[in-house]
Parts: C-alpha cells; sequence; structure tokens
C-alpha cells in the first residue's frame, strides 16, 4: 500500500513530507546565494560603470564571478568527493559573507576601489563554483533519482526568483543608500543562509573517496567522453554561457545607455529575466515529465537567444522588458534541465565528478563575457548583444549532431 501511495503522489507534495525538511534547507541557502549574486552584480555594475564609462569593465565583473568555474570546477567536483559535504557548505557560506562585509566596511569608509571589486567577484566565483558538486549533489542524495527533476525546478525557481529580488534591491540600495548598503543585505542575507545550512541534518553515508584528485578528475572525464547524452548535453552547456547567458552584464548598460534608465529602472528591467524565469520554473515543476527533460533543455536554450536578439536591437522599454520576460521563461527550461539531465546519466558514485565537469562547462563563460566587453566597446553593447545572440543560434544549428543524442 505505501507504494501505492508514493506513486500517486505528486512529485511537489512528496517533497512537503516531514523527511524532506533538508531539501527546504538546501534550497533556503540556495535562494539566499542567488539572490546576493544579482543584487551585487547590478549594484557593481552600475557603479562600475559610474567610474569607468567601461562596457568591458562591467562585463569583466561579472566575468570574474564564473572564471573559477573554468579553472577549478573539476578540482572542485573530485574534491568534493573527499569531503562532508554539510561542512563544506557552512564553509562555502562563511566564506562569501565576510568577502561581502570586507567590501561593505570599503564602501563605507570611501576606500571602495574598482581592483577590489573585482577581486571580491573572483573570490564569490570560487564560492559559487562549489554549487554543483556541493549543494546540488546533495539535494540529489535527499530526494533521490525519482524527485530530482521537480526538485532542480524548485531550486531553479529560487535561482529564477533571485532574479526578480535581487537586482530591484541591488538598485533600490545603490539608488538612496549607496553600494555599501547593498553589501549590509548582502550579509544580513548570508546570515539567513548560514542559519539554514547550520540546521540541515543530512550527513554523507558514503566512505570518503580516495585516490589522487587528478586521477578522479581523469575518470570523470573519461566517462564523459563515452556517453553521448553527457557530451550533448554539455556542449549545450558551453553553447549557452559563451553566446548567451553573458548578455546579462550588458543590461546595466543597455538599459542606461539605449532606454535611459536610472539604477532604479535598470534594477527593475535586470528583474524582469526573473520573472520570466520564476514563472517558466514554476510550470517544470508542475507539468514536466522525464520524456520532456531534453526537449525542455533544447527548447530554453534557443528561444533565450532569440529573445535576447529582440532585447538588444528594440529602443522601446516595454518591448525590450517583455523580451526579457521571455527570455527567462527559456533560460527556466535550461537551468532547470541542465543539472537534471547530468546527475541522472552520471553513476552515483561519480556524481559530483561529473557535475564538476559540468562547472567547467559552465566556467566558459568568461570567453563570452570577454568578447562582448570587447566587441560592446567597438560597436555598442546593444548591437554587440544582437551579434553574440545570433551567432549563438549558429552553434547550435553546426552542432545539431551532437545534442541530438540527449
Amino acid at each position: 500500500m505505501a507504494a501505492v501511495s508514493t506513486t500517486a503522489t505528486s512529485p511537489v507534495r512528496r517533497l512537503l513530507r516531514p523527511e524532506f525538511a533538508d531539501f527546504w534547507r538546501l534550497w533556503s541557502v540556495g535562494l539566499v546565494v542567488f539572490v546576493v549574486r544579482w543584487l551585487e552584480t547590478v549594484a557593481v555594475g552600475v557603479v562600475v560603470y559610474q567610474r569607468t564609462d567601461s562596457a568591458f569593465l562591467v562585463s569583466m565583473m561579472t566575468m570574474l564571478r564564473l572564471l573559477p568555474m573554468g579553472l577549478f570546477g573539476a578540482f572542485l567536483g573530485a574534491w568534493a568527493d573527499r569531503m562532508e559535504r554539510r561542512t563544506t557548505l557552512i564553509g562555502v557560506v562563511l566564506l562569501m559573507g565576510a568577502n561581502s562585509a570586507v567590501l561593505g566596511v570599503l564602501a563605507y569608509s570611501g576606500q571602495l576601489e574598482v581592483w577590489q571589486l573585482a577581486v571580491a567577484s573572483f573570490m564569490n566565483g570560487l564560492g559559487w563554483a562549489t554549487d554543483n558538486p556541493v549543494r546540488r549533489v546533495m539535494i540529489g542524495e535527499v530526494v533521490g533519482s525519482d524527485a530530482m527533476g521537480t526538485a532542480m525546478s524548485l531550486d531553479a525557481g529560487a535561482n529564477n526568483a533571485s532574479r526578480m529580488v535581487g537586482p530591484t534591491i541591488g538598485g533600490l540600495m545603490l539608488a538612496h543608500v549607496g553600494i555599501e548598503g547593498a553589501f549590509a543585505v548582502s550579509v544580513l542575507l548570508y546570515g539567513l543562509a548560514l542559519i539554514a545550512a547550520i540546521r540541515i541534518r543530512f550527513r554523507d553515508t558514503r566512505s570518503t573517496a580516495s585516490g589522487a584528485v587528478l586521477a578522479r578528475i581523469a575518470e570523470g572525464l573519461r566517462l564523459v567522453r563515452g556517453d553521448k547524452r553527457l557530451i550533448g548535453t554539455l556542449a549545450v552547456t558551453v553553447i549557452y554561457n559563451v553566446f548567451a547567458w553573458p548578455f546579462t552584464a550588458m543590461i546595466p548598460v543597455i538599459g542606461r545607455d539605449r532606454l535611459g534608465l536610472g539604477p532604479e529602472g535598470v534594477g527593475v528591467l535586470a528583474s524582469l529575466d526573473g520573472v520570466g524565469a520564476f514563472a517558466g520554473a514554476v510550470v517544470l515543476a508542475i507539468l514536466i515529465k522525464p520524456s520532456w527533460y531534453a526537449r525542455a533543455y533544447l527548447g530554453g536554450v534557443i528561444s533565450y537567444m532569440i529573445m535576447l536578439i529582440v532585447f538588444a536591437v528594440v529602443p522601446y522599454t516595454p518591448i525590450a522588458g517583455a523580451a526579457l520576460l521571455l527570455t527567462g521563461f527559456g533560460g527556466a527550461g535550461f537551468a532547470t534541465m541542465q543539472a537534471t539531465l547530468v546527475y541522472l546519466a552520471a553513476p552515483p558514485e561519480m556524481r559530483s565528478r561529473i557535475l564538476g565537469v559540468l562547472s567547467v562547462c559552465i566556467g566558459s563563460g568568461p570567453i563570452g563575457f570577454v568578447w562582448l566587453g570587447l566587441l560592446a566597446d567597438a560597436i555598442g553593447a546593444h548591437w554587440a548583444t544582437g551579434v553574440t545572440g545570433a551567432m549563438g543560434l549558429l552553434a547550435m544549428v553546426l552542432t545539431r549532431k551532437l545534442w541530438r543524442t540527449i
């Protein structure tokens, strides 16, 4: 009878049971980290552009948050196999909170410089690079493979909700208090995440993995090379992170120069992508079935690129905002299914390592940020964004043989 009851219960209702309380604690940690990421991305982007008038440097701030994934993602994935993940998660939250606290003190004392924001962006990127091999692997271990798609939809929903809340808070704090106020909010939010992380009851039941880190990385790469599903999924991830996602760094620039918006308006504009993404994640959490995972992933990437081109070339704020809403809806399909497809394709004992490889693919984003920043300084942010989106669509066409296997 128990098995029948479990089968009849929807995945979302199942996750509301008391035994899945740790999922919601992990979800809460992710929500806070996501909110702070977007809050600081918008606030730092506006301040850097005000001080330097360089779209390239604005793009570099976001690029530095991604760079650690490309440099260290595979190492962090192999290293996560050797660590107790709850302890690691607590340490990461402490590190990122301390980083924001230092920036807040520097800003309050009038000593904050652009290079310090660059260093802090890289440090926060180190914490972000642990998310897939630590927190998201913990989510899978807590909820099980059957509920992983729904859990990732809800986690992506948190990410997408943060893209509504974070930019709006960042813009408001920057306009009325200054960047020191934005960092003060960040520290407060990290304190809430720390409480949630400490309350997690889950502990790793596996034995601590042994073996050299480099050998474990090589083992993970061999598995990827032999699995066409993983190759296709990771290829699309690289295309998205090189040609699609970097456009978010240009929203403050296009908002100010192309659409004539102030800090508050830029914050609201940047949040619209999150509104659409949150709606998309909710729809996926309720309706998605395993047979549609690949379609949601691929369709999300393609629609995202089409809408970012519309956002870039249309000079009217309402239409640009509507395009951002739709980029978010498409991005929800990509973000939700990305980790889900990789997690389900990898053997249980290899998941941290394979998700570490996924982090490396996400870390290819700096290539796109550097390219987009340089092109924006040369031909303007909106034209550079449109051209890069078109290149992404071309890359999807040229790699069709790879992602068809998904």
